[in-house]
């Protein structure tokens, strides 16, 4: 089942050492074992771009892996590679899964507002300046949340947040 690594490096090659030592201490079930070897194949091909190899390991993954917190960074990964691929329906899909099984996902809420502000200005490109308007106030509430949980975070955002009028206030949040 281990993926030959094409681009192997030091960092990979210890990371995939130590994580087979401790799959072999730890006391978990072969299909926890299992779920774990299908992620990190998934992980290594998206870092080569082979996105079709590494959604086939995380699908494999999810259908192993019972912990939420462990499926919501599958679920998480999926929804990068969609977005990267622009499929950003089938992305915020996944980034909302992942949401639901893991709140503390600040990465997930800045890509789904990442979305939301990029169809803001296709909306602005096609003149459809209600829909950009929706767009971007979606993508202000998203962002907010986001910096909510990762305050030094985002700076981008905030500073967009900022010019646009959307500003955010750290105490309004609390």
């Amino acid at each position: 089942m281990p993926r030959l690594q094409k681009n192997d490096n030091f960092i990979d090659k210890t990371f995939t050492i130590l994580a087979d030592i401790v799959l072999k201490i730890l006391p978990t079930s072969k299909e926890e074992k299992e779920a774990f070897y299908y992620y990190r194949d998934g992980m290594s091909a998206q870092s080569e771009g082979e996105y079709a190899e590494a959604l086939e390991n995380y699908y494999e993954a999810l259908q192993l892996e019972e912990d939420p917190y462990d499926r919501s960074y599958i679920l998480y990964n999926i929804a990068l590679i969609y977005g990267s691929n622009g499929e950003h329906t089938k992305a915020l899909e996944y980034y909302h899964q992942a949401l639901e099984l893991n709140n503390n996902l600040p990465q997930a809420l800045n890509n789904i507002a990442v979305i939301y502000h990029y169809q803001g200005i296709k909306a602005i490109d096609g003149k459809k300046i209600k829909m950009s308007k929706k767009m971007f106030t979606k993508a202000a509430q998203y962002w907010k949340q986001a910096i909510t949980l990762a305050p030094n975070n985002y700076i981008e955002a905030q500073n967009w947040l900022k010019t646009t009028g959307r500003e955010y206030n750290l105490e309004e949040q609390l």
